[in-house]
């Protein structure tokens, strides 16, 4: 028998081993939140539980003893659960109170209430329309700490009041799987705290289960091939591939500020004042600043249709069809400082990667970046870029995308301001003028650009506006116009083309102040872009050069993935006639050249044979785990008392069949003693006759002797204590073998 003190120093050391799981379970979050704000959160919410359910139970008072000298001693009651639930939420009060609003506390105990409420409340949608890592705040670490808090109290309560060695692990697996679902966008990798979340687990296990060693060792085997099986088929399941992201289904908020006023329509009034200083921007390369994305037009008004999610840092990439993953790129990191730039937009290079130094939120389908709050002149903040540099040959094979997104980005409304607009047409005839001859989509929309260039005039002295009107006055009448109408017409024209095309409002690179590009408002320029399949949105530049662009010595006029990315489009353009001149005298022989497809590789048989082979290994397996569990559970439990003395023999009998007990005949319990005595010695008589004796006394005594309480409570001690000599003499190994068996499932009867 175990001494007192040592079952209580395991129960002890299981109770430390339950806050460690919490504590990896919680650190899970760091995908969601970055570590360093996670770890003092989790280490308060994985101890603390854990501490209170040990106080309220009492556990270093040695458990009562068993009835039954001879019995396992009885678990010690380890108080009232509902004594531990009102300690559990007092404790936690004042923990979240004390740490994560302890600046609450200025509001009163009202103010402190409704802060934690709204927490409570708000907090897991705000992680999902939140882009990852989120910003450290207490409405969203309150959500993550009460997983943690209720993953160590209810291991905590379950190690202090039941025997089984597996389930105070649980809580902390099913908090690791909501820390995973949450952080499923988040950066970093979660796979070395699974890994601790195993150890700790089988670390549970050896203290919880020092008694039945040997039945633990002898599940291994089963849990290897098991591990093995799911490790080769996992990968090949249909959910393997991408993850499930529950922001997907949820509708992220729109910005809190957003600027009443389009950046489109603040062009003109910059133009007027060319010398008033924006913002400057100390970078490791001159480029163009993106400032908005506008890609849903009216016939007046161009618009953003993105989703604004609040971001702690990072801008998403673009995904695999916006050019994501694909292609070359210059790093560019920025230090801006705002200074008179109105609204919320922030200038960036192309695409950021990052952004720290001022709260903002993000669209994730074009990385725009707004701030969260009003911005002011003096703020600065740092932005690292991604720039795509583009090649000729990926541009000259470049075909116009497809994808929901950019189907709409091709319409364009046949009327404005509720009147017919019969302007549309006059644009399709123009565009489809520009582009004659072109081979191919992408050098209709160089064409376009190069027309625009050539047969317009820039004049900063042009009216505003950019509606159908506005665009074709200008197109058919004054060919005069600033970055205004040439980005904007480009957009419309190569609309009628079908050619999916946004707005993007932004500004030059600037003029070189004490080793800073002072951007001011005269550097405002508009340009369009096409989305192509596999390359995202690519920048064409119809806008004339200025006739001032040389007033300073250091004035930059355009940026250089802009000096780049022109070479390389013209330079693509001259490769695609190339190809098509080359493709002409081939083309009657091979009409369906264009119109091949190779079929994809079929899987082959054998991966279905293998995958079917494997599936069934692991039922069979499964099976075998659990027929014998579910059949030693039916006749523990049985109601009748008499049944379950039955059951215990019988189990007794599964247990020596496990060491060579025919099973094929009937066997009487001096048979099966005599069995008992030559395999494992004498030690078993003292419990299988009085086993065999209760037995005897069930099947044929008269009723008024039916069997009792107390005698199947002894049938079973008596059964647990064979178990533990067999698997003391033969080993689990040899018994393991012999449980993989097929007759296993089948019951003896």
């Amino acid at each position: 028998m175990t001494p007192p003190a040592l079952r209580t120093g395991r129960r002890l050391a299981a109770l430390a081993v339950v806050a460690a799981l919490a504590a990896a379970a919680g650190l899970g979050f760091q995908r969601v939140f970055g570590l360093p704000p996670v770890i003092p959160v989790v280490a308060v919410a994985a101890v603390a539980p854990v501490l209170v359910s040990l106080l309220v139970s009492g556990v270093w008072r040695p458990p009562a003893p068993a009835p039954d000298a001879r019995a396992a001693p009885a678990v010690r009651p380890a108080g009232p659960l509902w004594l531990a639930i009102v300690a559990q939420v007092v404790v936690w009060f004042a923990v979240v109170a004390g740490t994560l609003y302890r600046d609450a506390f200025a509001g009163g105990p009202s103010g402190l209430l409704v802060a934690i409420a709204s927490g409570l409340r708000n907090s897991y949608r705000a992680m999902l329309t939140t882009i990852l890592p989120a910003p450290a705040r207490p409405e969203l670490l309150i959500g993550a700490q009460v997983v943690v808090w209720l993953a160590a109290f209810v291991g905590a309560e379950i190690a202090l009041r039941t025997r089984t060695a597996a389930a105070p692990a649980v809580p902390a697996v099913a908090a690791f799987g909501v820390a995973l679902v949450l952080g499923v966008d988040g950066p970093g990798s979660n796979l070395p705290l699974a890994a601790a979340l195993v150890a700790l687990t089988l670390v549970l296990l050896l203290l919880r289960s020092a008694d039945r060693l040997g039945r633990l060792a002898a599940g291994l085997p089963s849990a290897l091939v098991i591990a093995a099986v799911a490790a080769v088929v996992a990968p090949y399941l249909p959910a393997s591939g991408t993850p499930y992201d529950p922001r997907e289904h949820v509708q992220a908020p729109p910005p809190q500020q957003r600027d009443s006023i389009s950046p489109l329509d603040r062009v003109s009034a910059w133009l007027e004042n060319p010398g008033e200083p924006l913002f400057t921007v100390r970078a490791n390369a001159a480029e163009n600043w993106r400032l908005a994305v506008l890609d849903t037009f009216d016939g007046a008004t161009w618009t953003s249709s993105g989703h604004f999610m609040p971001s702690g840092s990072r801008v998403p990439a673009a995904t695999p069809a916006d050019g994501g993953g694909r292609g070359a790129r210059t790093t560019v990191t920025q230090r801006i400082t705002l200074r008179d730039l109105p609204g919320v937009w922030l200038p960036a290079a192309d695409r950021p990667r990052s952004v720290t130094g001022i709260p903002v939120t993000v669209d994730p389908a074009s990385g725009v970046v707004t701030a969260a709050g009003t911005p002011h002149a003096g703020q600065s903040y740092d932005v690292t870029s991604a720039a795509r540099d583009y090649s000729a040959d990926e541009l000259a094979r470049a075909v116009p995308a497809s994808d929901a997104a950019a189907r709409a980005a091709t319409v364009l409304p046949s009327s404005a301001g509720g009147q017919k607009a019969p302007q549309v047409a006059r644009f399709q005839r123009l565009a489809q003028r520009a582009t004659a001859g072109a081979d191919s989509p992408f050098a209709q929309a160089v064409k376009l650009a190069d027309y625009l260039r050539t047969h317009g005039t820039y004049d900063v002295r042009t009216p505003p506006g950019h509606t159908y009107r506005h665009l074709d006055f200008f197109l058919n009448v004054t060919h005069h116009g600033t970055s205004e109408q040439f980005g904007t017409a480009y957009a419309v024209l190569a609309r009628t083309l079908g050619l999916p095309t946004r707005v993007v409002v932004g500004f030059r690179p600037g003029r070189q102040v004490n080793g800073s590009w002072q951007v001011d408002s005269g550097d405002v320029l508009v340009w369009p872009e096409v989305d192509f399949s596999g390359l995202g949105w690519v920048p064409f530049f119809p806008t004339p050069e200025r006739q001032s662009s040389s007033r300073q010595s250091q004035s930059v006029p355009v940026g250089q993935t802009q000096q780049k990315l022109e070479k390389q489009q013209q330079s693509a353009e001259s490769r695609a006639k190339g190809r098509a001149h080359a493709r002409r005298p081939q083309q009657p022989h091979h009409p369906a050249a264009h119109h091949r497809t190779t079929a994809p590789p079929s899987t082959p048989w054998w991966w279905y044979a293998a995958g079917a082979g494997a599936a069934a290994v692991l039922a069979y397996l499964i099976a075998i785990a659990l027929v014998p569990a579910l059949r030693r559970y039916r006749r523990r439990r049985s109601p009748r008392p008499g049944d379950r003395v039955l059951g215990a023999w019988h189990q007794t009998l599964d247990h020596l069949t496990d060491v060579g007990l025919p099973r094929s005949r009937a066997l009487t319990g001096h048979e099966v003693a005599g069995f008992a005595h030559r395999t494992i010695g004498d030690a078993a008589q003292a419990h299988l006759r009085p086993l065999a004796d209760l037995v005897n006394r069930t099947r044929y005594a008269p009723p008024d002797l039916a069997a009792q309480e107390p005698d199947a409570e002894a049938a079973w001690h008596h059964t647990k204590a064979i178990n533990h000599l067999v698997t003391k003499t033969k080993g689990p190994f040899r018994r393991t073998a012999r449980r993989l068996h097929p007759r296993t499932l089948r019951p003896r009867r």
